[in-house]
């Protein structure tokens, strides 16, 4: 099967049934349905629909090299610096329908498992580990356009740095057995987004890990026996656009992930037992500079976004004369043309890796996600100044179709709109910023690819600052 379609990934993800809860209930019927999941499914669709755009196609898609037939961009694996710029292309296309807002869009992940894919060369001859079943997956997955989340961290229990869970029953998922048939897993993973509408859950271990129970790599299908997902309250605030225009479509769920012995079978394990080869794969494998060129591309689509919200603000109520105004824009012009150079300079300085693969630049791009967790936090507040108490004064939908219409129309109109755009710019905004959405949103970008803290410190320890130093000792010799 070549590049799916909208309706095709709405009905192969109905049709699992994966075991999903919410709000202490199974769901039944078709997910799709629901009203937790009904918004992501068809902006997910839609993502789908872009590739059978025949003016996007080259863009959007690529001729397999086992079948001929187009597959996802995403999967491409990258041997040029082209081919860098076309799967930056692609990822923001996909960005610019829901801007920026879907940190889990197919693509990302689909970049991960390509990177896995693109690394097995490190796996092979070691102890335990299946790079054939990698290549293997990565292939299907392709051929047949799958979805996929992913989990990989342990339940925050205890934070101290060096707890060790003594509990009779495993908190953190765990090989608690090894058959003949594969590896049994019990005990939980969070934090899986768009968990329950995905083909597939890719899991693995980041890294850290001292007990070889504790490291693996697999990916099963969503509906596998006596796997489950747990979700969070739904932040969905209601089916109405003008209310909710953002979290209406685009609320990805978060989910924890649990394992209540669930068989793995031996041709989907990727490695397991390898301490050695669980802390070094992440590092060492093209999973850093991939997944974060994919990152790094969507967040300027958001950031673009966030300045259009800040823009349209500005001029709806007539604030640009303002110079703290003004220095609050710049700061998100600043930002946004900061990730655009980048990305630019990581794919101009991309070099073959030892697998004859197209490596965006590390530093650069490890760089640009230490900033991006600074600044978005700031986007918000920004948001919030400028349009102050306009964020409360935000009647609803039903408001406008009642009798009250002609008071809003009189005391809510701007100076450059009436009333109803006037609350609309300004529920969207609030929906960015203030809602339960938008605060997830924030919380989200904080933390995505880590503790910001240690994201600075793998920057410190990666960054070449020998040269720099031999200067200043020149100086003072």
């Amino acid at each position: 099967m070549p590049a799916i379609s909208g309706d095709g990934y709405i009905d192969r993800i109905d049709q699992l049934n994966t075991n999903v809860w919410v709000d202490g209930m199974s769901v039944s019927g078709k997910i799709s349905k629901h009203p937790a999941f009904t918004g992501i499914m068809k902006s997910q669709a839609e993502l789908y629909d872009l590739q059978h755009n025949e003016s996007l196609k080259d863009s959007m898609t690529y001729a397999s090299p086992t079948t001929g037939d187009r597959v996802g961009m995403s999967y491409l694996q990258p041997k040029t610096r082209n081919d860098l710029l076309k799967r930056r292309r692609m990822i923001q296309h996909w960005a610019k329908l829901n801007c920026g807002l879907m940190g889990r869009s197919p693509d990302y992940m689909n970049t991960v498992l390509t990177a896995f894919a693109s690394s097995v060369d490190f796996l092979k001859g070691k102890e335990n580990c299946y790079p054939e079943n990698i290549t293997a997956f990565y292939e299907y997955a392709r051929e047949n356009d799958l979805s996929l989340t992913h989990t990989f961290i342990n339940p925050q229990v205890n934070r101290e740095q060096f707890y060790f869970e003594d509990s009779e029953e495993p908190i953190a998922a765990k090989i608690v057995e090894r058959t003949d048939k594969g590896i049994i897993i019990k005990g939980a993973r969070l934090l899986a987004t768009q968990g329950g509408t995905t083909d597939e859950v890719l899991v693995f271990s980041p890294g850290g890990v001292m007990d070889k129970a504790h490291g693996f790599a697999f990916s099963i299908p969503s509906n596998t026996k006596n796997l489950r997902f747990i979700c969070r309250e739904s932040f969905v605030g209601g089916e109405s656009r003008f209310n909710y225009p953002l979290s209406s479509r685009f609320e990805e769920m978060d989910s924890i992930v649990i394992f209540d012995r669930v068989l793995v079978p031996w041709d989907r394990v990727f490695y397991y037992d390898n301490i050695e080869v669980t802390n070094k794969f992440m590092s060492s494998s093209t999973f850093l500079p991939f997944t974060l060129h994919q990152v790094v591309s969507r967040q300027i689509i958001k950031t673009e976004f966030v300045l259009g919200v800040v823009q349209s603000i500005i001029e709806t109520i007539n604030i640009a004369e303002y110079q703290h105004v003004q220095a609050k824009a710049s700061e998100i012009i600043i930002a946004l043309e900061t990730m655009r150079s980048l990305v630019l300079k990581s794919e101009i300085e991309a070099e073959v890796n030892e697998w004859g693969f197209m490596e965006p630049d590390r530093i650069t791009l490890l760089t640009a996600i230490n900033i991006f967790p600074r600044v978005y936090p700031r986007f918000t507040e920004i948001i919030q100044l400028l349009g102050a108490s306009g964020l409360i004064s935000i009647p609803t939908e039903g408001a406008f179709k009642s009798d009250v219409r002609q008071d809003l129309d009189q005391y809510l109109q701007s100076k450059t709109g009436n009333a109803e755009d006037r609350v609309k710019l300004f529920r969207l905004a609030w929906d960015l910023t203030m809602s339960s959405f938008g605060t997830r949103e924030t919380l989200y970008e904080q933390f995505f690819f880590g503790d910001p803290i240690k994201l600075s410190s793998q920057l410190y320890f990666s960054y070449d600052k020998e040269e720099y130093v031999k200067r200043v000792n020149e100086i003072l010799q």
